[in-house]
């Protein structure tokens, strides 16, 4: 019978950058299961005591260390040219979940002056936003990754060939993830939990929540991976493609304009059509709306499409 080591939640099984010095917390045979317990990306910084609306930001103590990773988990027999498979078995959020958005980051830095934050109730699915939206849960790690090759101390922002900061909203429970071992024992962590998120997590922040995830670990020998790669649960957006999307576009030479020119134009349409503020329709777009390239092969112009589930309201287009 395969073991399952549950690992658990604590100070000491948190780190804050990928470093393959790291000594394991686990060691584990292919084939074994962990469940890991896992802290949001505030790291504490953002209560559930706080109210959503414009604020001042949450006290940094000294700025962001990187996202809390729980282990690292060494897999026996793993090595450099392998591959490590990851199996997602289970994924549940804690009960209350976070998105917020700040001057000078996120897809658009300029367009907003405040710090805002919204509140998140994950204890009803599908979670209740404002005025007759609600969010079909979807949970997700955004952060799943082996060490890297490189020596010394890496942050977890950005992907890397490892994986890491990926936020990939299609490794929902039933996917496998398939990362490239770069070091002895792969040293998998995970963390940053998404209770869901649209394609691009346009404010920089998706629903941030505590996670609960059972993974199972597997190696693929002699199979060497230039990035990472995966296969879904089943077909996309199962539980908000119930109805027709709405989409907006941009347009231009550069792919990052185009996607900041169809976002804002979501917004606008956001708040002139369904009434919310523009910093509630930023936030919506991160949780909710799927940024896609719908063309990019007739220069000198690209086209990047912004498309949101009407599923989503309660009074919808739909009907």
């Amino acid at each position: 019978m395969t073991a399952t080591h549950e690992h658990r939640l604590t100070r000491e099984t948190v780190h804050h950058a990928w470093d393959r010095s790291l000594p394991p917390l686990l060691t584990i045979d292919p084939g074994e299961t962990v469940t890991f317990e896992t802290r949001n990306a505030s790291d504490g910084r953002v209560t559930p005591e706080r109210r959503s609306g414009v604020q001042p930001p949450p006290r940094q103590d000294g700025g962001f260390r990187g996202h809390p990773l729980t282990g690292p988990v060494a897999v026996r027999g793993a090595m450099p040219g392998d591959t490590l498979a990851v199996e997602i078995l289970a994924l549940t959020p804690g009960p209350w979940g976070y998105t917020s958005f700040a001057p000078g980051r996120g897809l658009l830095p300029d367009d907003f002056g405040d710090h805002y934050l919204h509140l998140w109730d994950l204890t009803r699915d599908p979670a209740p936003f404002v005025r007759g939206i609600r969010l079909p849960l979807a949970p997700f790690l955004g952060v799943m990754g082996a060490a890297p090759a490189e020596p010394g101390a890496h942050s977890t922002m950005p992907p890397r060939r490892n994986g890491g900061n990926v936020d990939t909203k299609q490794l929902t429970a039933g996917a496998t993830l398939y990362l490239p071992v770069l070091v002895p024992g792969a040293l998998f962590s995970c963390g940053d939990g998404h209770a869901a998120q649209g394609d691009g997590e346009v404010c920089i922040t998706a629903i941030e929540c505590d996670m609960t995830a059972t993974l199972r670990f597997d190696l693929i020998k002699g199979q060497e991976l230039p990035e990472f790669q995966y296969r879904t649960a089943g077909p996309l957006d199962p539980r908000t493609n119930t109805a027709p999307w709405y989409a907006t576009t941009g347009h231009g030479p550069d792919l990052m304009e185009a996607a900041r020119a169809a976002i804002r134009h979501l917004i606008a349409w956001l708040v002139r059509e369904h009434g919310l503020t523009r910093e509630e329709a930023y936030i919506l777009c991160s949780v909710a709306a799927d940024l896609r390239i719908s063309e990019i092969v007739d220069a000198p112009n690209w086209v990047v499409s912004a498309l949101l589930p009407l599923s989503i309201f309660e009074q919808t287009e739909a009907q």
